[in-house]
């Protein structure tokens, strides 16, 4: 019977466990899962329970030495027996095959024989003991590290020095911080003993306390590491006997700051040297250290500190004192605390079922603040969809499958150590359904609802239980190609909706419900797929944000990557205001951490980060707060008073240094007073931080004493007041009783203020410690003020004029206030005139410096001869463009008689003034001063290129543009780069050079249907600014052809062709044609051909008629006007009719080369895309007919044909002067009437050409002087001629836009001649010059002009011709003998 109760409690238990099983499936994820003690169990199924699996021993960092064995310990514990594995590094060790390496049978690793050199360490590293038990898991053991001492090396051997007897001495010998331990000290070759009065240090020094003559003798170290003893050099110590002086104090070897770890020692070494031999004490945050009560705190030979096992109280900073009662030196350290990382929180072991999400808990703490990792089985979890790190720490794994079983751990590590704490994951198998129906598949499962991270699910009950109400329902879904599948429970029975959170944006999900019931789980939906909506993708908040500060002044923020980076991070922008404010102020960071430096000491700030992509910022961090560390107080205390108590005492009154100077919590303060006849002899008091006065007592009678306060924090010492002096009384005087009335009272009243003096009370023996003074309009109670007793006299200022006042004074001292003495007074009214202006600057000038600096200087009258400033009076100096528009003035005060103002605009005149001011007196503005600052190069492109197509003329564009933003001085020209290959080099582009003036240029013969690519560069005197960005524009598709042989449009009587083979810098303008005149010319054709059968059939009839037909029509058929048929050898040539206005020079072509300065150009072109030019009105002449002097005319053009080597050559004009002589040959009476005014041959040269024409055409020409104009019209005829230039016709003359152009041409065959004819004017330079020649284009040959002409058979006749060549050969003669003239 007695086992009966523990039968049902079992029994009770597995009741218990088989409900809790059934009911964990139904339980929300985050409380699905089961801890650790709680191993769920059903009926029929086995007991899982925890496995006991952990280390027992793990390794400790090891420092060994070359050749000795090392054991790093470790041990495990599980059922079955674990295998124990070791890595190195983070790599498995073979030790199967390793001499010097085994494993032990405890699991430790034995190395025999450590090997260690300076390029070969196998042995030093990282290790880690690894446990792994099959079927179950793995589990991995803290890191240590194994430092293996290096070769001895001295860094800094002893040297000889000789000590006092009774003091102290420092013999140094540095190494390696590794062989310290196996270094010890020898004296005359023998060992030294150590005691209390000889030690050694941490760092190797020797320290002997208390000299004396045995310790004299040879000193040096010595290093055993394995290997045979190394020794350091040898130095002497002599001791010497005490010569009664007294000598400086100073410190042999002062404490530094040290980082200790908890439980470790730590030794402040602190030696001073000095007569008297000095005492040593220690302070600790201004607290005295107990060295002789305390057990861990000791004070070592020489008066070095030691501090055993140390705990995080230890933290502060320690004063190292010396004081040999004639001084007084102190030194200073700091001691830092660390913490290996300690577990607050370990991982709990825990039951789960697939598809629930569980938290692996894990909180620490250490100093520094450690980072945590996480290993599943002895692999590292990385951060993914399912993996997460929450909570900083903590480790969440969501939609569990049970691959993901097994022994997760959690790693903490900081620079001082590392810990591990682990737990057991279990995932169990669902409880089998019990005895009844279950329901069928939820039917009509829809989203109602999608977002971009979340979406809302509903379904209707199953066709098997259409009320459903007892329902409950799951809902499992995963990512689509994802087999992980998570669950999401109704909250109540009966609910047929569920929203389902923290999805992914633009990703597919796959979601199912099932429902159940009391008896399981039913059938499950069919599979939902559902997309949810994209977002743009922007970064999420940076990890592991740390602030730390590293210096008084700066702080420094890391963090990692964002988790959800949602593509590469660009940039990261850190955030940080300081604490109080609402400034907030940012920098770019491009890295994982950034410094930020000039910050405010001992001041608290707050940061924050935001990781930007292409799309824009990101979530923000957290804001982190940190202030940086503090400092000595940059400021001495203020308001430092001193008050005599009696001929022995002295109170001392002092306020802190400013909030902002103070730079920490002040800790204290530091009193220093001494006589002022021994300023050599200084007495020292230390307050604490709250205490704000002093009292100092035991001074002598009658004595001056000088005191000083500075203040304290735990950094250090702030600067000191300066000297301030007192006496004591010579005697005690009486304070038994109050002051008497003091003797007597004066009264000097001004306008706004009143000057009050007294004396004291003639008894000098009761103490005064003061004087109170009251005044008021009327009544002394008003106001009263209290003033020291040594003063004599006080100003009461802020009066009302013409008031009347009574003033009283009384006596006092700590017994109270005594008799009162009256006086009253009359303030003066207010009278005073305004002061008077003062004289203002004169001999303002500017210098100009720069293009942005100028110094402006002037002189003061007000001042003595050598201008030399010693009052407090200050200069203005204004300046404002010289704009008249611009009023707005910018300012900037001077303390010298010259300013440099900068940040001007370049090549901008600015006017300046100056006006003087001292006190509150100014004087009025000076005269202005005006500058101009240099030019600077343009720092801006051209803007607002645009390229347009000239209408009617598809090769030929216009480009216009606007002068840059920042030109920075005047433009003196632009050029224009054009290619049809963007990516060309800039030296293979064509370039345009244009005038400063101009924002406009046409370039012409351009290949139809061609992308070109344009870029203009301005420039001024400095030089060449940046260029535009390409502006692409591509020329239109043909309309139509004008070469050889094919027929022409109308193009009016003002038409005709270009010159065969001629290098005319003029364009060759076609007549507008655009498609809303198709029509027209279509009807017109059909219109002329009836006329043309009319004129055939009066053709026939009239033979006279037609005859002078055919003269027309071969005269208009070489201008290319319309197509005539005719016998040109009925046409009679007119008289040669010159005008001497529009005859012009060019350049001789004595080449052979039919064209010897034409290069091909990138662009092609070919003969047929050259368009006829329209001729020029004749009643422009005269207008037009200086055009040529110096100035670029609008029609101007030039061509690539020029140009060598496929780069352009630029151009530059030259002024001429106008032609002092002229032929001028009336018409002869055969001139045709002007009914046919239209004549067949016009003057093909335009006016406008004259100053292109007039260009240089090679350096030399450039450099000439006068450089001397030549004809220049290419030979194509052995027949030369003279053509008559047209009657102007009775219509209105139409023009073509005024617009710079550059034809661009190509080389044209020698055999192809379309003549023109051109007059030329013939003038000098101003000087006598050899005749010149003059070349004149060809007339038309037969063959040609049948080219040319279709149908045409008309010529001139041989007699014809004879006549003209006699005619022209006059004209020749004369032409030379003008030219000889």
């Amino acid at each position: 019977m007695a086992a009966e109760p523990g039968a049902w409690r079992l029994l009770s238990t597995s009741f218990f466990w088989l409900c809790c099983l059934l009911l964990l499936g139904r339980r929300a994820p985050g409380v699905a899962a089961a801890r650790s003690g709680s191993p769920p169990q059903s009926s029929g199924s086995s007991i899982r329970t925890f496995t006991p699996f952990y280390f027992l021993v793990e390794p400790v960092d090891t420092l060994s030495v070359r050749g000795s064995s090392v054991i790093l310990n470790c041990s495990a514990y599980s059922e079955p027996s674990p295998k124990i594995e070791w890595k190195k590094d983070g790599t498995l060790l073979n030790l199967v095959s390793d001499d010097r390496r085994q494993l032990l049978a405890d699991g430790s690793l034995f190395i025999s024989s450590v090997v260690h050199s300076k390029h070969n360490k196998p042995d030093e590293g990282y290790y880690q003991c690894v446990a792994t038990v099959e079927s179950l898991g793995t589990i991995v053991s803290r890191t240590a590290k194994l430092t293996v001492a290096g070769l001895p090396r001295f860094a800094n051997q002893p040297e000889p020095s000789s000590v006092y007897v009774g003091n102290s001495a420092v013999l140094n010998c540095e190494v390696n911080a590794d062989l310290v331990p196996f270094m010890r000290w020898e004296q005359n070759k023998q060992p030294l003993l150590l005691d209390d009065r000889v030690v050694k240090l941490p760092s190797g020094m020797l320290v002997i306390s208390n000299a004396t003559e045995g310790d004299e003798g040879l000193y040096r170290c010595m290093v055993e590491s394995g290997g045979p003893p190394k020794y350091s050099e040898e130095a002497e110590l002599k001791v010497l006997p005490d010569p009664g002086t007294t000598s400086n104090l100073v410190f042999l070897k002062q404490p530094s700051s040290l980082i200790r770890v908890i439980g470790q020692s730590a030794v402040f070494p602190c030696v001073a040297s000095g007569l008297p031999t000095p005492a040593i004490r220690w302070m600790k945050n201004e607290e005295r250290v107990d060295t002789e009560s305390s057990g861990r705190l000791v004070l070592l030979a020489g008066g070095s500190l030691e501090i055993s096992d140390v705990t995080e109280d230890d933290a502060g900073t320690y004063f190292c004192i010396a004081d040999n009662g004639n001084e007084t030196i102190e030194a200073q350290a700091e001691l830092t605390v660390q913490a290996q990382p300690e577990f607050l929180k370990q991982p709990t072991n825990i039951y789960a079922h697939e598809s629930m999400d569980i938290v692996f808990e894990c909180e620490v703490t250490g100093k520094p603040t450690p980072t945590v990792k996480w290993v599943k089985n002895g692999d590292m979890v990385i951060p993914s969809d399912y993996f997460k790190i929450v909570k900083e720490h903590n480790l969440q794994v969501l939609g569990l499958v049970k691959s993901d079983e097994g022994f997760y751990q959690c790693i903490a590590e900081n620079d001082v150590g590392n810990a591990q704490a682990g737990a057991q994951l279990i995932i169990l198998e669902h409880a089998p359904a019990t005895t009844g129906p279950l329901p069928s598949a939820p039917r009509d499962v829809v989203a109602s609802l999608v977002s971009t991270r979340f979406i809302k699910l509903t379904w209707r009950t199953p066709a098997s239980d259409p009320h459903g109400d007892n329902l409950t329902y799951s809902v499992f879904y995963t990512k689509e190609g994802v087999a992980r599948e998570r669950v999401e429970n109704t909250s109540r029975p009966g609910e047929m909706q569920v929203t389902i959170q923290n999805l992914m944006p633009a990703t597919v999900y796959i979601f199912r419900v099932m429902a159940q019931n009391k008896h399981g789980s039913g059938e499950s939906s069919p599979p939902l797929r559902v997309e949810t909506q994209p977002e743009v993708q922007l970064p999420g908040p940076a990890p592991n944000i740390r602030a730390y500060a590293t210096s008084p002044t700066s702080i420094t923020v890391t963090w990692e990557t964002p988790l959800s980076g949602n593509g590469e991070i660009q940039n990261y922008k850190l955030y940080y205001m300081e604490k109080g404010t609402d400034k907030e102020q940012d920098v770019d960071v491009s890295s994982h951490s950034h410094t930020i430096n000039g910050l405010k000491k001992y001041t608290e700030y707050s940061f924050r980060v935001v990781a930007y992509n292409k799309h824009g910022p990101g979530v923000s961090t957290q804001d982190v707060a940190v202030r940086t560390f503090s400092d000595v107080p940059s400021a001495a205390p203020q308001n430092l008073s001193l008050e005599v108590r009696n001929s022995k005492s002295i109170v001392i009154h002092w306020q802190p240094p400013p909030p902002a100077a103070q730079n920490g919590q002040i800790t204290g303060y530091k009193v220093r007073y001494r006589k002022a006849s021994r300023k050599s002899d200084v007495t020292e008091a230390l307050v604490s931080g709250t205490q704000l006065s002093q009292l100092i007592e035991g001074l002598d009678r009658g004595t001056e004493y000088n005191f000083r306060v500075a203040a304290l924090t735990v950094n250090g010492t702030g600067p000191a007041t300066d000297w301030l002096s007192t006496e004591t009384f010579e005697s005690d005087l009486d304070e038994t009783r109050v002051p008497e009335v003091p003797s007597s009272l004066h009264v000097r009243p001004l306008v706004t203020s009143i000057v009050v003096s007294w004396t004291p009370p003639e008894n000098q023996n009761i103490v005064v410690r003061g004087y109170a003074i009251g005044y008021g309009i009327g009544s002394p109670h008003a106001q009263t003020i209290k003033v020291d007793y040594k003063q004599r006299y006080y100003t009461i200022e802020n009066l009302d004029p013409s008031s009347h006042y009574v003033i009283t004074l009384k006596a006092f001292n700590n017994v109270g206030e005594g008799i009162p003495l009256y006086e009253s007074a009359v303030t003066r009214p207010h009278t005073v005139p305004d002061p008077t202006p003062m004289m203002p600057p004169v001999g303002v000038q500017a210098s100009i410096l720069s293009h942005d600096t100028i110094r402006i200087t002037w002189a003061d009258n007000s001042l003595p001869k050598h201008q030399k400033i010693t009052d407090s009076r200050y200069y203005t100096v204004r300046w404002k463009t010289n704009i008249p528009a611009n009023t707005k003035y910018k300012n900037a005060n001077a303390t010298t008689l010259s300013y440099l103002v900068t940040g001007l605009k370049p090549n901008t005149l600015y006017e300046f003034s100056v006006m003087v001011t001292k006190g509150r007196r100014s004087s009025t503005w000076s005269m202005t001063a005006h500058g101009t600052t240099f030019e600077l190069v343009p720092t801006s492109p051209p803007k607002d290129v645009t390229v347009v197509s000239k209408e009617g003329k598809p090769r030929t564009i216009i480009v216009n543009w606007q002068p840059p933003s920042e030109a920075n001085g005047k433009i003196t020209g632009y050029i224009i780069y054009y290619s049809t290959d963007v990516n060309a080099e800039i030296h293979d582009w064509v370039i345009e050079p244009v005038v400063g003036n101009r924002l406009t240029h046409q370039i012409q013969e351009l290949t139809l249907d061609t992308p070109y690519y344009f870029k203009i560069q301005a420039r001024n005197s400095k030089g060449m600014g940046p260029m535009s960005e390409a502006v692409q524009f591509r020329t239109p598709k043909a309309s139509g052809s004008a070469g050889k042989g094919s027929r022409l449009p109308d193009l009016g009587s003002d038409y005709k062709p270009p010159m065969s083979g001629s290098n005319s810098p003029h364009g060759s303008p076609t007549s507008p044609l655009d498609s809303n005149m198709l029509l027209v010319i279509i009807v017109s054709v059909g219109v002329i051909t009836i006329v043309v059968v009319v004129i055939i059939a009066v053709f026939c009839t009239r033979r006279t008629t037609s005859h002078q037909k055919k003269k027309r029509a071969a005269c208009k058929s070489v201008n290319g006007s319309h197509k005539y048929k005719g016998n040109s050898k009925d046409v009679k040539p007119p008289d040669l009719w010159i005008h001497h206005e529009r005859l012009e020079l060019k350049p001789i072509d004595k080449s052979p080369d039919p064209n010897p300065i034409m290069t091909d150009t990138p662009i092609p072109r070919n003969s047929q895309d050259i368009t006829p030019v329209d001729n020029s009105m004749d009643s422009n002449i005269h207008q037009r007919r200086n055009s040529y002097r110096g100035h670029e005319s609008e029609d101007s053009m030039s061509t690539l044909a020029g140009r060598r080597g496929m780069r352009p050559k630029m151009m530059m004009p030259f002024d001429s002067q106008p032609p002092q002589q002229s032929v001028r040959n009336t018409p002869s009476t055969d001139t045709m009437p002007a009914s046919s005014s239209q004549t067949c041959c016009t003057d093909h040269q335009d006016p406008e050409g004259a100053t292109s024409s007039s260009y240089l055409a090679s350096s030399q020409e450039e450099d000439s002087g006068q450089s001397l104009p030549t004809a220049h019209v290419r030979p194509s005829h052995p027949l030369k001629s003279f053509a008559v230039p047209a009657i102007p016709p009775p219509g209105p003359p139409t023009y073509d836009p005024a617009l710079p152009s550059t034809p661009l041409l190509s080389q044209q065959a020698l055999n192809h001649h379309i003549h023109a004819v051109k007059t030329a004017s013939i003038g000098t330079l101003g000087r006598s010059r050899p005749p010149m020649p003059v070349v004149v284009p060809s007339a038309p040959e037969v063959q040609e002009t049948t080219r040319m002409l279709e149908d045409s058979e008309s010529s001139y006749e041989p007699d014809e011709l004879t006549k003209e060549m006699a005619h022209l050969e006059g004209l020749m003669k004369d032409l030379n003998a003008i030219t000889t003239a």
